[in-house]
């Protein structure tokens, strides 16, 4: 008698943990695209960040360009040392410039566009699910 109450509740475990699977994958599915959004918020974040210094070195060239018109006015109006200033400060915005577009190639190469940590956790997932992974021995 044992042996058919043993061999019942072993039926019925079996049965509720095939009952409990589509939650189970529900689950996992939804802790899968919730780690998908913060993935890619953080890296849009990184992705902002360089585009506001490619932003920024825009600015101070649309500036510089400013300033050496100025400057080219300047020297060919009158042949004076002031055409020399403003050469002088279009050099230092080229200098802005530059150090505001290394900074913005810098982050953006920090970030893929892809959500590389997702794609891996839903390969392990699958493998799981396949049952193609290696065990661990204790």
């Amino acid at each position: 008698m044992t042996d058919q109450n043993s061999t019942r509740a072993q039926k019925r475990s079996l049965i509720s943990l095939v009952a409990s699977l589509p939650g189970l994958l529900i689950e996992l599915v939804k802790s899968e695209l919730e780690q998908l959004k913060t993935e890619l918020i953080r890296k849009a974040k990184h992705a902002g960040i360089g585009i506001g210094f490619l932003a920024a070195a825009g600015v101070f060239a649309f500036f510089a360009v400013g300033v050496l018109t100025a400057a080219a006015i300047l020297g060919l109006a009158v042949v004076l040392p002031a055409w020399l200033a403003a050469l002088i400060v279009a050099a230092v915005l080229l200098v802005a410039v530059t150090i505001f577009v290394l900074l913005g190639v810098a982050q953006l190469k920090k970030t893929s566009p892809e959500p590389t940590e997702t794609i891996a956790s839903v390969r392990s997932d699958i493998r799981a699910i396949k049952g193609t992974t290696k065990r661990s021995r204790p």
